[in-house]
């Protein structure tokens, strides 16, 4: 991977996503982009209790807010500087504006390989609404999007599994997928959970057999399982078998698809599981 972007707040979500980074980026030739996006301090305008209007244009509220800015751009210094003394290539990005933005932004200028995000379980960096920026982030942007939750704590990523539905041609994915695993020394399964509420148009067997053509995959390592809930099913096995990364891809849908026939399990991956989860964006 020739750059990683890591959004951070200073929170010690963004030192699991920093924990996350690392393990995946090779030293020699990953530079680590370390973004915080500022968004000033706005000043609650309503009445003081004397009846006095704060003063927004004064000296005092101008020292303030470059007194905050400061602070910010060091502590954003201080993680790229910490990773540098660690022998990787880093460099801070300091942007103001929300998050989406700034990602966005920092996407489309910096061209990362991947975008790793802390999520929060409390409403907060990640997970304010379902479908909020940094979630619409992790589904639409133009890089693979890892996301690591609040219970997570990254120190290696060895049995990762890849839930599909064999639904739709993924083998350009599943080569970036091995190429990764193979970097990372990492076992990978296939799974399909089978469920009444998931809608199976194409038959199984086609793309398992285009897919074991392709890549070297043992019988083994395709597992089909039923349960109720698509998301149950997958959280249950990667529970089972210790999963320490889960893979899938997401694709654009329709409005009717996405939110009456077929809500995305992705989506609600991305806010709910406690497995980091590196999403691929199908083409």
């Amino acid at each position: 991977m020739n750059r990683i972007l890591v959004p951070i707040d200073f929170s010690e979500n963004a030192e699991r996503a920093l924990a996350a980074a690392k393990i995946i980026a090779e030293k020699e030739s990953t530079e680590l982009l370390i973004l915080h996006a500022y968004q000033p301090y706005i000043a609650d305008v309503n009445i003081t209790p004397g009846n006095v209007l704060p003063g927004i244009g004064g000296s005092d509220f101008l020292s303030l807010t470059t007194e905050l800015e400061d602070e910010f751009r060091k502590r954003l210094e201080g993680y790229a500087d910490k990773l540098v003394e660690e022998g990787y290539r880093a460099q801070a990005v300091w942007m103001i504006g929300s998050v989406q933005s700034s990602v966005e932004e920092a996407v489309e200028e910096h061209q990362p390989s991947l975008v790793v995000i802390g999520r929060t379980g409390s409403g907060g960096f990640l997970d304010k609404l379902i479908g909020t920026s940094a979630t619409h982030i992790a589904l639409h942007a133009q890089c693979p999007v890892l996301v690591i939750p609040p219970q997570a704590n990254p120190a290696k990523f060895q049995k990762v599994v890849y839930a599909t539905q064999f639904e739709y041609d993924e083998t350009d994915i599943l080569k970036e997928v091995f190429v990764l695993m193979n970097h990372l020394g990492s076992s990978l399964t296939l799974l399909k959970i089978k469920s009444d509420s998931q809608p199976d148009i194409q038959p199984d067997n086609q793309y398992i057999a285009e897919i074991k053509a392709e890549f070297d995959i043992k019988e083994g390592d395709i597992v089909i399982r039923e349960d109720r809930h698509v998301l149950d099913g997958i959280e249950a096995y990667c529970d089972e078998v210790n999963a320490d990364l889960l893979i899938m891809s997401s694709r654009e849908r329709s409005f009717i698809e996405e939110f009456l026939i077929n809500p995305s399990v992705t989506r609600k991956l991305i806010v709910d599981t406690h497995v980091p989860l590196l999403v691929f964006h199908l083409k």
